[in-house]
């Protein structure tokens, strides 16, 4: 019988696979607020917390690929919203590639 925790790992690591690559789809479709994009993950059943967020949005803004801008808001003091760079944008390009890659791979070996 295969232990629960085995499982657990393994979904686990595939779901950090493809966080960043949906971070920067999420990003891409609107400028975001790192809780809208919580929230975005959370629907999409690719659950995350702040904790595991906020360092993978500071890392690609330090890569250059993504930007921000404050935004003030009428509930509090004001907001980061996040945008791809030009870099983001073509780094998004060659992720896409790559999934659609591994996306063919995976259904080839499942017929």
């Amino acid at each position: 019988m295969i232990e629960q925790a085995l499982i657990e790992n393994i979904n686990s690591q595939m779901r950090k696979g493809i966080l960043e690559y949906s971070v920067l789809l999420l990003i891409k479709k609107k400028a975001s607020y790192s809780s809208d994009i919580i929230e975005e993950l959370k629907k999409a059943e690719l659950i995350v917390v702040e904790g595991t967020l906020y360092p993978l949005l500071s890392r690609l803004k330090n890569n250059g690929v993504l930007t921000y801008s404050w935004v003030e808001s009428t509930q509090g003091p004001p907001r980061k919203y996040y945008q791809l760079t030009e870099d983001g944008e073509k780094l998004l390009a060659e992720m896409e590639k790559t999934w659609n890659s591994i996306e063919q791979t995976i259904t080839h070996i499942k017929q």
